[in-house]
């Protein structure tokens, strides 16, 4: 509609910067995950289990349910990404609804302002 205001473009709003700094952290606990998900693998696998005693194997038991817990963090990054994301298009929604309410408002002032004036 001629007049209308315009809403902010997508990914100009705090809350689109917060969402993708979000999601760039959700991308760099995953890779952790992954990342440390290997290494736990490769010290199960490569260490013989005469080695795996003592502080080794509490070190390997420690980085699989860090592997775990950061596994989890992802997957809760990403539903809160998810419902972020959701919240932010509501908004634009609500918001260019009320744009045209308000559009439609001062265009209907202007129509009775004119035929007052007649």
């Amino acid at each position: 509609m001629a007049g209308q205001p315009q809403t902010a473009p997508p990914g100009k709003t705090s809350l689109d910067k917060t969402l993708k700094k979000s999601e760039e952290v959700a991308a760099d606990v995953q890779r952790a995950s992954d990342n440390l998900a290997v290494v736990n693998t490769v010290l199960e696998q490569e260490l013989p289990d005469e080695v795996q005693v003592g502080e080794v194997a509490q070190a390997i038991e420690q980085t699989g349910q860090l592997e775990a817990k950061l596994a989890r963090s992802a997957e809760k990054l990403a539903e809160v990404n998810a419902a972020l994301s959701e919240e932010i298009e509501k908004r634009r929604e609500v918001t260019a609804e009320r744009d045209e309410s308000q559009a439609l408002a001062e265009e209907l002032k202007a129509r009775i302002r004119s035929d007052n004036k007649h």
